[in-house]
């Protein structure tokens, strides 16, 4: 049974109507993704910037409310709880920020802003326990239980997203969203930032929703990944598989892109021309179709199914097949 059920979720926010538009818009920001996660499992999510992945992955922990679909996560439906009937759940669904500057309040000690949660959720019966586990989290980061007393603005910013992974674990949660955690890291910090999440997960059996526009970190990290173009997934399947044989042209074009050491890899730099449709106002069939190198005139009048066009491997593109032709089906991947 999975641990995280994603069904069809969509998310879309209005745009203020003028006096000259009759009808209004929304920006398409998900559209229609459906993924499954297991315990102890790490999915990636790929795609350029606006694509709609922190969308995705803050409406999974219901920081954004979902226009339609279902969440189930432990199988509870998230997307139908209210706040109250949310709070409990919350203590298993925890998310690591991007920005480690601004996902801190300036104004707090480091103990207060992860005591936060073990005062929530009654983790903590007493002012000396709470600093005991306070204490204990920071150890379990690589950070000093001294550092408690201090406040965010003392702290590098490899550090500071230590205090962020510290307070996601505080909850004792079973699967952690990590929004694009070492993006605004030096590269050294990054490595030390993800040896960690991956010692953290070996030692709690944690899942991991890892969300990131660097395809090697992906790579590196996860079993399987999800390619996202403009709120929509359109491949999916295992890791390996995917970065060496990329079927979907959008996949290609992204794994081109990714920096080799090796230098007999001589890989064919893809360069997609055009800029990102609007999600207020998406092109009609395949939305990567004003941009892809090997569109047909079908492309454009009508919108692929995520389809599995080999064993575990799912793409959304009328063009692409894999070792078998295989019929259409839904798309939970």
């Amino acid at each position: 049974m999975s641990l995280l059920s994603v069904r069809s979720l969509s998310v879309r926010f209005p745009v203020l109507r003028s006096w000259w538009r009759a009808r209004a818009l929304f920006v398409h920001a998900v559209d229609d993704v459906s993924f499954e996660l297991a315990a102890g499992e790490t999915v990636g999510l790929v795609g350029e910037s606006g694509c709609g992945k922190t969308t995705l992955g803050r409406a999974v922990v219901r920081l954004i409310e979902p226009t339609a679909g279902a969440i189930e996560f432990g199988g509870i439906d998230l997307a139908s709880l209210r706040p109250g009937q949310l709070r409990p759940v919350r203590r298993r669904l925890q998310m690591i920020f991007q920005d480690p500057y601004g996902s801190l309040n300036p104004c707090l000690t480091v103990e207060q802003i992860i005591g936060e949660a073990l005062d929530i959720h009654g983790l903590a019966r007493t002012r000396e326990a709470l600093r005991a586990r306070v204490g204990f989290l920071l150890d379990h980061v690589g950070l000093a239980p001294a550092d408690a007393r201090r406040y965010p603005r003392e702290f590098s910013g490899g550090q500071r997203q230590r205090i962020g992974i510290a307070r996601a674990l505080a909850a004792e949660p079973q699967l952690i969203v990590c929004d694009e955690p070492v993006s605004a890291l030096d590269v050294s910090v990054q490595a030390q930032i993800v040896n960690l999440l991956h010692d953290l997960q070996r030692e709690h059996g944690l899942a991991y929703l890892f969300i990131a526009h660097d395809l090697a970190l992906i790579e590196h990290l996860s079993r399987r990944i999800l390619v996202m173009y403009l709120g929509r997934v359109v491949e999916a399947g295992d890791t390996k598989m995917i970065c060496r044989t990329p079927a979907h042209p959008y996949t290609q074009a992204l794994i081109s892109a990714v920096p080799r050491l090796d230098p007999v890899a001589n890989r064919r730099r893809i360069v997609l021309t055009g800029e990102v449709p609007s999600p207020i106002t998406p092109p009609s069939g395949c939305g990567f179709h004003p941009r892809c190198p090997i569109a047909e005139p079908r492309c454009g009048r009508e919108v692929p199914a995520l389809r599995e066009i080999a064993s575990g491997r799912w793409a959304a593109c009328h063009l692409a097949w894999g070792g078998n032709r295989m019929a259409t089906t839904g798309g939970v991947v």
